[in-house]
């Protein structure tokens, strides 16, 4: 075949392929998608969501005695009627401690294409307030993060006088007796379930004071990130299956909050759907090296042959796709790898030989299939590796053909068919 249609052949066969490629992660993107959408509202009813714990506040509440004057009028006669009324007022109770902990307990669940990642949270805390206003009530409110989800063990104690708990609008609220500049304890505390985020807010978003704040988080994963628009820990210490984590504060004026982002497994969907999409860089990489070496070793390949070698290479996208939401993401990795590996070297071995087979093509389908597809597995490494095996590639192939002529190599005539036989 002459040596253009041959590269022609090839790039049609690799156009192909990069288009099934594209329609598979369409497939892979629209099942992820769709069963995130059908599935994310039932585990979250099922677990609970994000937890965003507002502190409790106080409102200072008293009585005064107003002059309040009325107009009276009786036929012509009008006079003024001077009476005393009592008139609620009210003052922001002021925040003097805190005292909070939160354990973290992570509970990954998988559904579909998609790991969740859940958790279990013992929350607790003792608040110090004060009442800074003649002497009336002070009322205390500990709002809940959401008012749908489940608080087991919930307990709410005011200076150490356990509440009767009727929660209302999301909140249970005690009111007590106070006199000016008396000080009040609150305890709090439950165990509960959530996803993705726990964040604990002191102010719902508004800027506000924070005297005399510690709070320390323990958790049972190592991989720890933090959510936007919060305060990252003032200490941290490694323990045998995670962090603890202390913020404290003598005084401190902010209006971010302290949370923690749970760590997240790899998404199968979400791999599957990114590898297809690269998968053509992959493919051109092999085609290349295996273009070349068939050139420096006067090896015949057919674009036919390129035809069923894409198709080992679609293989590994196509069974990894449909395997990754029954199998843990590795095993479906490696199944597919050995799978697709199998198919081009048992083929090329018949092909050309079983040198060329178990040496130079399994050697660059490990390479350019699976070592790019394992960098998926790393965040941040994937562009990285397509440029370091992009320039390993070029300067194997500028060594390997330094010394081709290449305008007599794609201008090589085809050879002339030998003449038949005659019988004498």
């Amino acid at each position: 075949m002459n040596p253009l249609i041959r590269l022609l052949g090839i790039a049609v066969v690799f156009c192909i392929t990069t288009v099934c490629w594209l329609m598979l992660a369409g497939v892979m993107e629209s099942r992820t998608y769709t069963q995130n959408s059908e599935l994310r509202g039932a585990v979250s009813e099922l677990w609970g969501s994000q937890l965003d714990q507002r502190a409790p506040f106080a409102t200072s509440e008293w009585v005064v005695q107003v002059e309040k004057v009325e107009k009276k009028r009786d036929g012509e006669r009008e006079w003024t009627e001077t009476r005393m009324v009592p008139e609620l007022r009210q003052l922001p109770g002021r925040l003097a401690r805190s005292r909070i902990t939160s354990d973290l307990t992570l509970d990954e669940r998988r559904k579909g294409l998609v790991w969740y990642p859940l958790y279990d949270v013992a929350f607790a805390g003792d608040w110090t307030f004060t009442h800074d206003a003649p002497d009336g009530e002070l009322v205390l409110t500990f709002p809940f993060p959401q008012g749908d989800n489940i608080y087991d063990d919930f307990r709410f104690v005011v200076d150490g006088v356990a509440q009767d708990v009727q929660p209302s609008n999301g909140q249970v609220v005690a009111r007590i007796p106070a006199s000016r500049g008396q000080v009040v304890s609150v305890q709090a505390g439950y165990r509960s379930r959530g996803m993705s985020v726990f964040r604990y807010v002191p102010q719902d978003g508004q800027v506000t004071s924070l005297e005399d704040f510690e709070l320390v988080m323990t958790t049972d994963f190592s991989a720890i990130d933090y959510p936007s628009s919060t305060m990252s820990p003032s200490s941290r210490t490694a323990t045998d299956t995670g962090w603890t984590l202390t913020w404290a504060f003598d005084r401190v004026v902010t209006s971010r909050g302290i949370g923690m982002v749970m760590p997240e497994r790899i998404q199968p969907g979400q791999l599957a759907t990114s590898l297809t999409l690269s998968a053509p860089i992959s493919l051109f990489f092999f085609f290349l090296v295996v273009y070349v070496l068939s050139v420096l070793r006067n090896i015949e390949l057919h674009p036919i042959n390129y035809l069923f070698v894409a198709g080992a290479f679609f293989a590994f996208h196509l069974l990894f796709g449909y395997t990754a939401d029954h199998l843990p993401v590795e095993y479906a990795f490696a199944l597919s790898s050995v799978v697709s590996v199998a198919l081009v070297v048992s083929y090329l071995r018949l092909v050309v030989g079983e040198r060329f087979a178990f040496v130079e093509a399994a050697l660059a389908q490990l390479v350019y299939l699976v070592g790019f597809s394992l960098a998926y597995f790393q965040d941040g490494y994937t562009g990285l590796t397509i440029t370091v095996l992009s320039i390993g590639t070029l300067f194997l192939l500028m060594q390997w053909t330094g010394r081709i002529r290449w305008s007599e190599v794609l201008m090589k005539p085809e050879p002339k068919a030998a003449p038949a036989a005659t019988g004498s």
